[in-house]
């Protein structure tokens, strides 16, 4: 039986880090998924295909990221190119709903 919870020193085996990993990543995909609605949402809202990408907006959620990130004490070799990844699929993920909802409306 898995018993190890936060802080991580309580892991003494690699099937308790392992454990706390798997929970750690079910957290981070229901975080994901809630965010992935108000993608969707943006993409309802927004009038042009043009105004999906917004480099200003992009370097702005870097930035923020990059200070909670320090503050948390995550490196920004993580953090940087794994935000980067997720607004690149999310603006995908985006275009694909604003392209549907033009689709729908005819």
């Amino acid at each position: 039986m898995v018993k190890c919870q936060t802080p991580t020193v309580n892991c003494q085996t690699m099937g308790e880090v392992r454990h706390e990993i798997d929970r750690i990543d079910r957290a981070l995909v229901a975080l994901l998924a809630e965010r992935q609605t108000y993608i969707e949402q943006a993409g309802l809202i927004k009038g042009e295909r043009d105004a999906v990408i917004d480099q200003p907006r992009i370097e702005d959620v870097i930035a923020k990221v990059l200070a909670e990130s320090d503050a948390q004490g995550l490196s920004r070799d993580i953090a940087e190119p794994v935000w980067r990844l997720l607004m690149d699929r999310s603006i995908a993920h985006e275009f694909a709903v604003f392209d549907a909802k033009k689709k729908a409306a005819g």
